[in-house]
């Protein structure tokens, strides 16, 4: 019996190495049902075009065996993304496209939310503000000023959120220039644009992805950049002009900055692997062909940062919105 008994164990433990030599020796964590991409803004707007494009390239390129859907939640301003990221603790099939709404709005708002609250992953892109208004407006920005002043009631300036980016740019511009702006916020930068040809309103302050079809079709006239230099793509986009050829609002005389966050959040509470698949993942994203090109097209500032580096920089970031909104007025009280 002794025998006997040894011999299935030296047979077992041959049969268990044999299975250990066929078997990796890390299975690393991926998503096992298809991954939710959540965007904080309506349809047709740039992080809805950002969601869709991530979601082009992870599945031309192979990125990832499940399908990531885009999701839309821009109810309440993105209150409604935001409370549903936070409520969706240790989920880790639902990813977060961010920008500075998550900063301002819990300021403005007074929504029960923090960035903190949920897991950062990857900043993956700067977005810029451009001064629009329509083709048969103003030709400058100094033009536009003298005409904003003249005006017999404020400009109408469109943007995609009270007491935000938009509405924030527009207070600035105020009180730089002592025109008048009344801010009318909609749904999505699309809408702005739209709103803008139609001379519904005489300005607004879009991204440059979200006024592109309509600045090529020559219905828009990009005035300045609120940036310290140029958009560094010299491609031709109209017939007459690139990015690069758009100057800065500083060098027309109106003294004004800003740069929007483009991050990726999960929930809070998943797993330090879990983590880490996303950000391998984002970092293949900005490596395609996609991403690059959409770098160009959509005039966006190109970066790539994780771990500590992306926590310093929330907080850096954090610390200069919530500056803007109170020289702004905007913090609740």
């Amino acid at each position: 019996m002794g025998k006997k008994l040894v011999g299935q164990i030296l047979k077992a433990a041959a049969a268990l190495t044999a299975l250990i030599a066929t078997t990796p020796a890390f299975a690393a964590w991926e998503p096992t049902k298809p991954v939710e991409i959540v965007v904080a803004a309506g349809a047709g707007g740039a992080s809805d075009q950002m969601a869709r494009m991530m979601q082009a390239a992870i599945q031309k390129n192979n990125l990832m065996k499940q399908p990531m859907v885009v999701s839309l939640k821009g109810g309440a301003s993105g209150a409604e993304a935001l409370m549903y990221m936070k409520s969706s603790e240790g989920d880790p099939n639902k990813v977060l496209v961010a920008y500075s709404l998550i900063y301002m709005l819990p300021l403005s708002a007074k929504i029960p939310f923090n960035w903190r609250d949920l897991t950062p992953v990857s900043v993956v892109a700067l977005d810029q503000f451009v001064l629009w208004d329509n083709a048969d407006g103003p030709k400058t920005v100094k033009d536009f000023i003298a005409a904003a002043k003249a005006a017999s009631s404020p400009f109408k300036m469109g943007g995609t959120g009270s007491k935000r980016e938009d509405h924030v740019l527009t207070v600035f511009m105020e009180q730089k220039t002592g025109a008048k702006f009344s801010y009318l916020p909609y749904k999505s930068g699309g809408e702005a644009a739209t709103q803008l040809v139609g001379k519904h309103t005489e300005a607004n302050v879009n991204n440059p992805s979200e006024n592109l079809e309509v600045w090529r079709a020559g219905q828009v006239r990009a005035l300045c950049v609120f940036d310290k230099e140029r958009i560094s793509y010299k491609t031709k986009v109209t017939e007459t002009q690139s990015w690069n050829d758009v100057p800065t609002c500083k060098e027309e005389g109106l003294d004004v900055q800003y740069l929007m966050l483009r991050a990726m959040f999960l929930p809070g509470k998943v797993t330090p692997e879990q983590q880490a698949f996303y950000v391998d993942l984002f970092q293949k994203v900005t490596q395609t062909p996609e991403y690059k090109d959409y770098m160009e097209k959509q005039a966006l500032k190109p970066i790539f940062l994780t771990g500590k580096d992306m926590l310093k920089f929330l907080e850096e970031d954090d610390k200069l919105n919530a500056s803007l909104m109170k020289e702004a007025g905007f913090v609740a009280k």
